[in-house]
């Protein structure tokens, strides 16, 4: 067991949605854009189909009620060194996200809110 704190939370709203997308999809990663065509998403893929490598940093294993394995939380080491300092929350908003997460078609996005570590 470790006191380090949880480096990424999810809201009970992504929690609802990741069980409904796991009873679409089968198992789930996110992993959190850098920019480009999204912004700074979280985007949520089929385990695997979003291709990881040297350059990311597994974050967090994700434990949801409802749903069988942990979801992975993935992110490049660039980035991470820019967010190191803060706990991502995984959250749902009424929207339309990219095209390539896995939410998009059901008329929300997932969004990240932050919060510095130690407060």
């Amino acid at each position: 067991m470790t006191d380090e704190p949880a480096r990424v939370e999810l809201t009970t709203e992504a929690a609802d949605l990741l069980r409904r997308l796991r009873s679409m999809h089968g198992p789930l990663m996110f992993h959190q854009s850098g920019g480009c065509c999204d912004g700074s998403a979280p985007m949520c893929y089929p385990e695997g189909e979003f291709r990881t490598g040297g350059s990311d940093v597994l974050l967090a294993s994700l434990e949801v009620p409802g749903v069988a394995e942990p979801i992975g939380f993935w992110m490049s080491k660039s980035q991470y060194e820019v967010w190191s300092h803060t706990r991502l929350i995984v959250d749902v908003v009424e929207g339309r996200g990219s095209g390539f997460s896995l939410e998009a078609p059901e008329g929300v996005r997932f969004l990240i809110r932050s919060r510095v570590l130690g407060t």
